[in-house]
């Protein structure tokens, strides 16, 4: 009797735990959303007014080279691959 009780409220436990996760996943998946919107509403103003400005699209260019490191990141942007951290402990084994 005492069993069948425990196991019962074990069974809702979980359903109650999975509904608890399910909304907590369509929570994180509504911002992550709203977050993605946002970055591509800043980053198509930034772009746009670059093409108006020289001076801030230098400005723009110069923090995204600092800001992007993924050499796919950079080629976006036709910024140049950043140095590879092995050619710095290549050039100290081979003496140059």
């Amino acid at each position: 009797m005492e069993d069948d009780r425990l196991e019962k409220l074990k069974a809702k436990k979980q359903v109650i735990e999975d509904q608890i996760k399910q909304i907590e996943n369509r929570k994180n998946a509504a911002k992550r959303k709203t977050e993605n919107r946002k970055k591509f509403l800043a980053g198509s103003f930034a772009l746009s007014e670059a093409e108006k400005s020289e001076d801030y699209r230098k400005s723009l260019y110069q923090g995204l080279g600092r800001f992007l490191t993924r050499k796919e990141d950079r080629a976006l942007f036709d910024l140049p691959p950043l140095p590879d951290k092995n050619d710095d402990k290549k050039d100290d084994k081979t003496g140059g």
